[in-house]
C-alpha cells in the first residue's frame, strides 16, 4: 500500500490502543508497547502500526518520506485539557508577592490575581493577545501538545468574552495545534459587580450565555466554583443554563475549599472536574459515579508552592479516570510543558511513569471530548503523534529540564522538528 509516511526503527511505540473511553483503575496503567515498532500515514491517518519489518514489508512511500526513528520512542501528541493560553500581559510581581510569604487568595483579595488579567485583557489590542498567544502555542508545540482546551474567562463581560472566544477560534485556524474553547465567563467577579454577585450570575447565565452558545464556537461552559468566587448554588445555576443550551460543563472544584464542586460535576454528569486538591470522601464518589474525568494540574500546586497535591493515587484506584493538564495561565500556572507536569505527577502525586501518559494522552483527550480520534495510535484515527529522540517514554520523566521532542506531526502533517523547537 502506498503511504504519505513511514515512521520505524521506534525502540517503542507507545500506542494506547484499547476501548475508545477513558482508562481508570489499572487500565490507566497499559500503554500498548511495540517494541522495534512503525506507524505509518496516509492523509490525516494513521492506516497501520506494527513492528517496523512488517510496516516496511506492506506499505511503500517515498525514501525522503521514510524516516529512522534511530531507536527513539513514537507516541500520541499530547492532549492539554486545561489551559488559560489566551490572555495580555504577565503577573511576574505576584510570583515575588508568593515567594515573600502572601497567598493566592490573599493576592487577588488584594486585587491582583485574575482581576488583574481581565485588566489587562480590556486594555490590549487583538493583535497583542494573538501575538503573544502564538508564542506560548508555539512552545507547546515544541513540547509536544498537539491539542489543547483553552477557556476564556479574562474578558467578564459580554463583548469581551465573546472577543476571547473569537481570537481562540482565530488561533485554532492559524496553529498547527488544535483548540477547543470553553466559556469561563464565570472565572471571577469582575470590578463592576463586586457588589452584586447575583446580577453577574443572572448575567452570565441569562445573558451571556445564549450569545456563547448562537456566535461561537464553545464546546463547554466552566464555573471557578471555589470559596470567595462562585459558591456551589451559584455554579449551579450558571451550568445547568449552560447544559440547557447543549454546552458540555466543566467545573473548577475544590481547589482551596472542599464546598460542594466535585459533587456537583458529578450530578449534573460534566465532563471533568479539574484541580480537585481537598476533594473529600463523598467528592470522589459523585466523580466515579456520575463518570467525570479528574483533571488534575500539578503544575499549578508546584507553582503556588503548595505542598499538598490532588490524591491522584486514591483516584485512580477508586475508578476515577485521571487526566494531567498545564493550566497554563499567567498567575498560578506559567507552564507550558507537558513534560514537567507529567514528572510532578510521578514525584508529587506518586502516579507511575505509565499512568501518567495514559492521563496526558487518551484520557486528556476524553476529557477535552476529542477522545474518539486522537490520545491513541490506532489505524483510522487522526495522525498526531510525536517522536522522541529518546530511548524510553520514561524519559519524559526521568530526565528534567528540557523537550526530548525530535519531530511532531498534526494531521499527517510533519509540523516541528527538533531544529525549529522554541
Amino acid at each position: 500500500m502506498n503511504v504519505d509516511w513511514i515512521v520505524h526503527n521506534a525502540r517503542e511505540v507507545v500506542t494506547l490502543a484499547g476501548p475508545a473511553r477513558p482508562r481508570s483503575g489499572s487500565e490507566q496503567g497499559e500503554l500498548g508497547l511495540i517494541e522495534d515498532g512503525a506507524i505509518a500515514v496516509k492523509g490525516d491517518r494513521i492506516v497501520a502500526i506494527g513492528p517496523s519489518g512488517e510496516i516496511l514489508r506492506d506499505h511503500v512511500t517515498a525514501p525522503e518520506h521514510c524516516l529512522d526513528a534511530e531507536g527513539g520512542v513514537v507516541l500520541p501528541g499530547f492532549v492539554d485539557p486545561h489551559t488559560h493560553l489566551v490572555f495580555a500581559g504577565t503577573r511576574e510581581r505576584e510570583f515575588a508577592m508568593r515567594c515573600a510569604g502572601q497567598s493566592y487568595l490573599e493576592i487577588a483579595a488584594a486585587g491582583g490575581g485574575i482581576r488583574s488579567s481581565v485588566r489587562a485583557f480590556r486594555s490590549a489590542s487583538d493583535d497583542d493577545i494573538l501575538r503573544q498567544s502564538r508564542r506560548r502555542l508555539d512552545r507547546m508545540l515544541a513540547f509536544g501538545t498537539t491539542t489543547a482546551e483553552v477557556k476564556s474567562g479574562y474578558g467578564l463581560d459580554s463583548e469581551q468574552e465573546l472577543r476571547a472566544l473569537r481570537l481562540i477560534e482565530q488561533l485554532d485556524r492559524e496553529h498547527p495545534v488544535d483548540l477547543v474553547s470553553t466559556f469561563l465567563g464565570a472565572h471571577e467577579f469582575p470590578d463592576e459587580y463586586r457588589e452584586d454577585r447575583a446580577a453577574y450570575v443572572e448575567l452570565v447565565a441569562e445573558k451571556m450565555l445564549p450569545r456563547v452558545a448562537a456566535e461561537t464556537q464553545a464546546r463547554f461552559c466552566d464555573v471557578f466554583c471555589e470559596q470567595g468566587v462562585f459558591d456551589r448554588d451559584e455554579t449551579e445555576t450558571i451550568l445547568r443554563a449552560a447544559q440547557r443550551l447543549g454546552l458540555g460543563l466543566k467545573v473548577h472544584a475544590d481547589e482551596f475549599a472542599p464546598i460542594g464542586g466535585a459533587e456537583l460535576a458529578g450530578e449534573l454528569r460534566a465532563i471533568s472536574a479539574d484541580h480537585l486538591l481537598v476533594t473529600t470522601d463523598a467528592g470522589r464518589r459523585a466523580l466515579r459515579d456520575g463518570g467525570v474525568i479528574a483533571v488534575l494540574l500539578p503544575g499549578t500546586c508546584f507553582s503556588l508552592g503548595k505542598h499538598a497535591y490532588a490524591n491522584a493515587r486514591k483516584m485512580i484506584e477508586e475508578g476515577i479516570p485521571v487526566a494531567l493538564g498545564t493550566d497554563c495561565n499567567p498567575g498560578s500556572s506559567m507552564v507550558d510543558s507537558m513534560p514537567l507536569v507529567l514528572a510532578l505527577a510521578c514525584l508529587e502525586m506518586g502516579l507511575s511513569p505509565a499512568e501518567v501518559v495514559t492521563g496526558a494522552t487518551v484520557n486528556a483527550a476524553f476529557a477535552t471530548g476529542v477522545g474518539a480520534d486522537r490520545g491513541r495510535l490506532e489505524p483510522g484515527l487522526r495522525a498526531d503523534f510525536q517522536v522522541l529522540a529518546a530511548p524510553s517514554y520514561i524519559s519524559l520523566v526521568y530526565h528534567l529540564g528540557g523537550s526530548h521532542v525530535r519531530w511532531v506531526w498534526k494531521d499527517g502533517r510533519r509540523v516541528l522538528s527538533a531544529g525549529d523547537a522554541a
